[in-house]
């Protein structure tokens, strides 16, 4: 085992913290995983993970007598947050594996830091440090493949991704992230064992899939996985020329200074066709308002770019940003532009002689167009062409 200390960090000094390392007992609590990891790069760090000695109910107990709010939200699973002003912590009672299945595990609560550790899955993310001397317990070489970028399971790789299925996916994004190179380890066992992504849950691959894209350059990882025969177990619809459109949107994002969204990625990685969006949406489970852009998306043409506010105006600000990108049109002229409001009512027309009815919303419609056809003139232009709209019913 290899011991170092974590530097002092922003949360490793919180009164809050401190009020939780004296309520559980400093030589029964550990910080562990993201926040020690993250600290370790000098990144900084939201989401703090403790990992404890004390059985679930004795951390409510231990808590509610030192006056800290509790949920027990993975109770089942030995875990209970504790709810704090300056950011919540999740607590879990030490574990250890006794029957996995590939998408759940039954657990048994243990009293060893280190049988905590052989559960987790990679070597970066099973560093313990103690909350009081911030030192860390390291019991499968993590520090070193931190050092090294590199992204390494802990023990045999077939036998961690047979224990959770999603740890293929979760490989990918992790060495996307923290690694320089393809671990030839990880690599083999994902390639050998991609079939069994079919298992799972869609909503976990659809999560997992939009953590990748939501990296700086997920665009290599993408080739890579489709190289193994993992992407088209999770994303059939995905080939090369989507691939290398994705390699183009994300050139496209950094030359304009446009932040990595992942669902505009993952409609880069389809081909542009309805139903291919629909049934993508329908089996990663994403939202209503996710698939309806996966939709947008998917009617883009080569000439979104004719008239990019137009096109803005029509489908929204984000669908038109997205269609503008992943073409290779310029998105300047819509970066910051607000859509004017229609200046014309059906009452005006109903005021000139039209009855109410389909007639008045044709005439809207026409005039609107033609509105928006010549980019947004003034309200005496808008009049002109209601009149011409006019002089033709």
């Amino acid at each position: 085992m290899t011991t170092t200390h974590l530097p002092q960090a922003e949360w490793t000094r919180r009164d809050s913290l401190a009020r939780l390392v004296a309520a559980l007992g400093a030589e029964d609590i550990r910080w562990v995983g993201g926040c020690v990891r993250d600290t370790l790069l000098g990144h900084a760090s939201n989401d703090i993970d403790a990992a404890t000695r004390h059985l679930p109910a004795a951390v409510i107990d231990r808590c509610k007598a030192a006056g800290i709010r509790t949920i027990p939200t993975g109770i089942d699973h030995g875990t209970v947050t504790a709810i704090f002003d300056d950011g919540n912590v999740e607590i879990t009672t030490l574990r250890r594996d006794v029957e996995t299945d590939g998408r759940r595990a039954t657990i048994a609560f243990s009293g060893e830091w280190k049988d905590d550790a052989a559960r987790r899955d990679f070597t970066i993310n099973a560093l313990y440090a103690h909350p009081a001397t911030l030192a860390i317990d390291d019991y499968f070489g993590g520090l070193g493949d931190l050092a090294a970028r590199r992204v390494r399971f802990i023990g045999d790789a077939e036998t961690r991704i047979r224990e959770d299925h999603l740890r293929i996916l979760r490989y990918f994004r992790f060495a996307t992230r923290f690694g320089d190179d393809w671990d030839a380890e990880a690599s083999a066992a994902c390639a050998a064992l991609a079939p069994t992504l079919k298992g799972l849950s869609r909503e976990r691959v659809g999560w997992e899939l939009q953590n990748l894209l939501a990296l700086p350059n997920p665009a290599p990882t993408a080739a890579r996985m489709r190289e193994l025969g993992v992407l088209p177990e999770v994303l059939p619809e995905c080939g090369t020329r989507e691939i290398d459109q994705l390699v183009r949107l994300i050139a496209a994002e950094d030359s304009a200074g446009i932040p990595a969204d992942p669902m505009r990625r993952l409609a880069a990685l389809l081909p542009p066709i309805v139903p291919v969006a629909e049934a993508v949406a329908a089996r990663l489970r994403l939202s209503r308002k996710q698939r309806d852009r996966l939709v947008c998306v998917a009617r883009r043409s080569a000439q979104d770019g004719a008239h990019p506010r137009g096109l803005a105006y029509r489908v929204g600000a984000d669908c038109a940003l997205d269609r503008l990108l992943i073409t290779g049109a310029d998105p300047a002229p819509m970066l910051g532009w607000q859509a004017p409001a229609f200046p014309l009512k059906g009452g005006e027309i109903v005021a000139r002689g039209v009855a109410k009815g389909p007639e008045v919303a044709r005439i809207l419609q026409e005039v609107e167009a033609l509105w928006v056809e010549e980019r947004f003139p003034p309200r005496a232009r808008v009049e002109e062409l209601l009149d011409r709209a006019m002089a033709g019913s």
